[in-house]
Formats: structure tokens, C-alpha cells, sequence
């Protein structure tokens, strides 16, 4: 068994840069563990720009931003496994590991940063009725065939859901001689940003049907075509408005799933909304010395927030590995979500913190206008802002400052909802 004050599993931006954060907080012995056979993660086939905007403050390709990391990466001569799996984790932070070089091994690790990433919606979890014909996709599957591997995917699109990856992919199809010929979406609203809406389906002509789905799929060896229809408020097919559209591939871009089931394995504790571990304010999950972040953590919008939340995660790892401090604490306060906001992240935030202000990120149910944030301290609200629109795609922010709660000795609970006034 090989001993290392903190081991990271990913080498994707979350994982990169919680290594370089760690490296940064003074911490030598860091490992990085990835079972694809180079870094990066998901970066590396984003090939589109609009990466880096908050992190080096210009406009950057998923691989130039991966790259950044990784030189960064290489100088600092922080050790990483390529081609290593992972397969459990014990409540002392004891890793069995896998490769073709060295065979079954195990890690002990001061800490452990999980940094594992997401995987996509499969369409086996839509239940959609019709054989099952080449030519469907995931919206990261035919990303990858397209921009790593050189493959044509298909010539006449459609694309179920309109989450970022679907967005631009139906630009990126577009651009190599795809008919696009509509992007259907379940909810009432997009799950995509804004400006991704804009920039690849207004700006080319593609059209948007909220509250559409596929209610059947055509052809046996290839799809042929699709059946969309409307949907009611309850998301039920509704009769009479079914639409077919002929196509050689379906895109399915219906969702990411963080993924945990190593964190399940190892018995953290998982939230129930975001599919990602229950964290503190140093992002420290329910086992003691395992932090989260990035996208294993909950979905993000934008790499930058993953990049500034991994880099928490390795100073808390650090911070961790010098002191080995085991017995939980009994000053953590919950912050819980309601009316209108659908979790945060962190869960919960500690008094005894070194930190003086705590960013806390959420998601909200459902497109608000003219809404307002509020924060309460038990019966108390003490924030209070108002947004022009609210969105499911856009995730948002606030900052706690530790200071505020000096008033509040006793406060347990941390409220955070939408108001109309």
C-alpha cells in the first residue's frame, strides 16, 4: 500500500484544478488519479470558445482552457495515474485502484477529492416507445464522434432537450452541413443559458418548442423520423398535436447526472436533488477528509465556477491533510432551499470557519420575472434582492459573510427562497 497526503479522482478541470489549489496551500504529496488516458476531461472535445471569461478573463476553447491547467500541471510536477480506475473507497480514506501496469493496488490518503465529474441522461430513462435504430445519440456521444474521433454523425437532425450540450451541438451540426430541424424541449422553459439559445438556435435559424417531447421514434435499422407532440402541464402527451418529423438521428440532450456511484459506495451522504454529496462550507462531504466539487458535486453552467469551487476544495484538503482534524463539528448550521430555489451548495456552513464570507450557489424551480432572493435568518430576513428574470439554466449566487452571524448565537437554520415582495 502507497501512502499520499491527498489523492484526487479526476484529472477533468474540477480535479486539475483542486491539485493546483492544494499544491498552492503547501501541500507536496498529491496524487491525481484518471481513467481516460489523457487529462482534461470533458474540456478536451468542447471545442467551441466561450471558456475562461472569469477564470483568465478571455474567451478560450475547451482544450486551451484544459491546457492552461494542465502546463500548470506539469510545472508544478504534481504526479497523476492515467488510465486508473477506481473502485471503492473506505471510510479511512483507503483507495483500490486499478491499471494495466500495476495491477490491483491500494492508496491511503490523507484526503480524498472527489472530482469525478457527470455522465449524460441515457434513453433508457425516457421511455420513449419504437425499436431501437442507429442513429441515436447522446448530445455528448455524437460531440465526442464529431470533434475527437472525425465521424459524420447525421445529416438530418432533430434533438430532444435543449440542456447546453444540445444547444451547441445544434450549432456544431449545423456548421458541418446538418439540417437541424428542430429542438424539442419538455419543460416550459430551456435548461440551456441564454446566450447559447441565441448564439446557436436563434442566430441559425433553429427552432425551440418548449413544452414538446418525442412521443415516438420511426424506423428499425435507421431512424426514418420522429413523432413530437405537445404536452399538458402535468408533461403528458397531449392528443390531437402530434407533429413527424423526418430524420436519420435523434439527439438526446436531456440531462446530466453527477456521478457518484463511488460516493455512494463509500457511504457519503447524497442529496436528493442534486445527485451530488451533502457538503460543508469547505465542501467536505458526510465522511470525514472526502471532499466534493465541480460537476460530481452538482451540475454546473459554467467550467469557471468549477475551476474557483475546486480550488475550495483543495485548499480545504490541505488544510485538512495538515491537521487530520476528525471529530465533527457542532456549530454547523443548515442552509435549506425552499419556495422557488431547489438546493444549495454548500448544505450546510460552519461558525468556526477560517473563511470570512461563504459563496453559496443555487438553482431556482422555474422561470421567475421581477422575482426577488431573500435570505432569513430564522424569522428574520436580512437579504433581499431583486432579479429581472430568473432561470433552471442559470445558476446563481450569493455571498454570507460570517460577521452577520455574530448576532445570531443561536441560529441553527439558514433560509433561502424567492419572493415576490
Amino acid at each position: 500500500m502507497t501512502e499520499h497526503d491527498i489523492v484526487i479522482i479526476g484529472g477533468g478541470p474540477a480535479g486539475l484544478a483542486a491539485a493546483a489549489a492544494a499544491k498552492k496551500a503547501g501541500t507536496e504529496d498529491i496524487l491525481i488519479l484518471e481513467r481516460e488516458g489523457h487529462l482534461g476531461g470533458i474540456l478536451n472535445q468542447c471545442i467551441h470558445n466561450g471558456f475562461g471569461l472569469h477564470t483568465f478573463k478571455e474567451e478560450l476553447t475547451g482544450p486551451e482552457y484544459a491546457s492552461r491547467y494542465i502546463d500548470l500541471i506539469e510545472k508544478e510536477q504534481i504526479p497523476y495515474k492515467l488510465n486508473t480506475m477506481v473502485l471503492s473507497i473506505s471510510s479511512d480514506r483507503v483507495l483500490t485502484v486499478i491499471n494495466r501496469e500495476e495491477g490491483l493496488i491500494q492508496i491511503k490518503a490523507g484526503a480524498v477529492i472527489l472530482a469525478m465529474g457527470c455522465r449524460e441522461r441515457p434513453r433508457g430513462a425516457l421511455n420513449i416507445p419504437g425499436y431501437r435504430p442507429a442513429g441515436i445519440y447522446s448530445a455528448g456521444t455524437a460531440q465526442r464522434l464529431m470533434n475527437l474521433d472525425g465521424y459524420e454523425v447525421g445529416k438530418e437532425v432533430v434533438i430532444l432537450g435543449s440542456g447546453d450540450i444540445g444547444l451547441i451541438m445544434a450549432r456544431r451540426m449545423t456548421l458541418e452541413g446538418a439540417k437541424v430541424k428542430v429542438v424539442a424541449e419538455l419543460m416550459p422553459y430551456s435548461g440551456g443559458l441564454k446566450r447559447n439559445i441565441v448564439q446557436c438556435l436563434d442566430d441559425y435559424g433553429i427552432p425551440l418548442k418548449l413544452s414538446h417531447t418525442v412521443v415516438e421514434i420511426h424506423g428499425k435499422e435507421r431512424v426514418t423520423g420522429v413523432t413530437l407532440a405537445a404536452v399538458d402541464e402535468k408533461r403528458r402527451p397531449v392528443p390531437g398535436t402530434e407533429e413527424y418529423y423526418s430524420c436519420d438521428t435523434l439527439l438526446l440532450s436531456v440531462g446530466l447526472i453527477p456521478e457518484n456511484e463511488l460516493s455512494k459506495s463509500a457511504g457519503v451522504d447524497l442529496d436528493q436533488i442534486t445527485g451530488g454529496p451533502v457538503v460543508n462550507d469547505c465542501l467536505e462531504t458526510s465522511i470525514s477528509g472526502v471532499f466534493a466539487c465541480g460537476n460530481v458535486l452538482h451540475v454546473h453552467d459554467l467550467v469557471d465556477y468549477v475551476s474557483e469551487e475546486a480550488a475550495l476544495a483543495g485548499r480545504s484538503a490541505a488544510a485538512y491533510a495538515r491537521s487530520q482534524k476528525e471529530e465533527p463539528s457542532s456549530s454547523n448550521i443548515r442552509i435549506r432551499a425552499v419556495n422557488g430555489v431547489r438546493y444549495t451548495v454548500p448544505q450546510f456552513v460552519n461558525r468556526e470557519s477560517e473563511a470570512d464570507q461563504w459563496k453559496i450557489r443555487f438553482r431556482v424551480s422555474d422561470v421567475y420575472r421581477d422575482r426577488y432572493i431573500s435570505i432569513y435568518y430564522g424569522d428574520e430576513r436580512v437579504y433581499h434582492k431583486k432579479k429581472k428574470v430568473l432561470a433552471p439554466g442559470e445558476m446563481e449566487q450569493v455571498a454570507i459573510k460570517k460577521e452577520s452571524l455574530e448576532k445570531y448565537p443561536d441560529l441553527a437554520e439558514i433560509v433561502i427562497c424567492t419572493e415576490e415582495d
